[in-house]
């Protein structure tokens, strides 16, 4: 993509109709997530519309897939066609999409949650790997498993180093079962337990999974604004 239509913007020009700042509109051609500006006699930077249809979709793709994403995205966008500009914008979307899946599962897991009393835990509710496996259904190497990918961190009660399981660990763990159960995925339930950790009680893991639903809104919503962008980018070369 090489064309450039209605040159004779400033670099302030730019910043002012893309909403950032003269030193990221720089930072931005210099990153190649705008095509390289001409250059007047003097030396100064001259930019067109297609400059300015590059932040913009900079802008909306960083907020939906994050700003590396965003750079691979705008990059393949100025070698379009010949690219894999389609390939990364459908790949984006999808990652989407499976996180809205994942959050689906875990709201459904956070509904059979709500059936257990387990808001008002006792000190001597602690148990031992064995006994919370049983308590779960579950194999000790299972919870062993858990532990090594994060999800929980039983302390060591005993002088031998037996895993001891306060009442907040088995909360986690309880936690973890129903999500695992509900098909949440090891990685983004890494992610997520530290959120929900701070939940102290089950309604409020509902508003912690209703923010994040939220945020896939946004992101989907700064995709197709970012796809907007592009579709004027693409047309003004």
């Amino acid at each position: 993509m090489t064309s450039r239509k209605s040159p004779g913007l400033r670099t302030v020009d730019v910043a002012r109709r893309a909403g950032c700042s003269v030193q990221q509109v720089r930072n931005l051609e210099r990153d190649g997530v705008l095509p390289p500006a001409t250059r007047t006699a003097a030396g100064y930077r001259t930019y067109a519309q297609a400059h300015v249809h590059s932040a913009l979709a900079y802008r909306a793709l960083a907020a939906g897939a994050g700003p590396v994403e965003a750079k691979r995205i705008m990059r393949a966008a100025h070698a379009y066609p010949g690219s894999d500009l389609l390939a990364l914008i459908d790949a984006a979307h999808a990652r989407l999409d499976t996180e809205r899946r994942e959050l689906e599962l875990a709201k459904r897991a956070a509904g059979a949650m709500t059936v257990e009393p387990m808001d008002d835990v006792r000190p001597a509710d602690s148990m031992s790997v064995a006994e919370l496996a049983g308590a779960l259904g579950v194999r000790p190497s299972t919870l062993r498993h858990w532990e090594s990918e994060g999800l929980l961190a039983p302390r060591r009660g005993t002088p031998r180093g037996a895993r001891e399981y306060t009442p907040s660990d088995v909360r986690d763990a309880r936690v973890v079962n129903q999500l695992r159960r509900a098909g949440y995925r090891i990685a983004p339930l890494r992610a997520l337990m530290p959120e929900l950790r701070r939940a102290n009680r089950w309604h409020e893991i509902s508003s912690v999974l209703a923010a994040r639903d939220a945020s896939i809104d946004a992101r989907s919503r700064a995709l197709l604004d970012g796809a907007a962008a592009l579709g004027m980018l693409l047309a003004s070369t």
